[in-house]
């Protein structure tokens, strides 16, 4: 059994016709990554936090 060449790309444009991407360059990809982003940054800042207060 072979396979074709596959061609993943990370980002899909609007214009290409190919089916194997991993994120599309739209509003629901955009705020995905945005609520990610925050709770990481958030994430952080918190176990940022908790290691000041217990070492002292």
């Amino acid at each position: 059994m072979k396979q074709g060449p596959e061609e993943t790309q990370f980002v899909k444009e609007s214009e290409e016709e190919t089916r194997e991407f991993i994120l599309q360059k739209n509003k629901k990809t955009k705020l995905g990554v945005t609520i990610l982003v925050v709770f990481l940054v958030f994430l952080i800042i918190g176990v940022i936090i908790s290691n000041v207060f217990f070492n002292n």
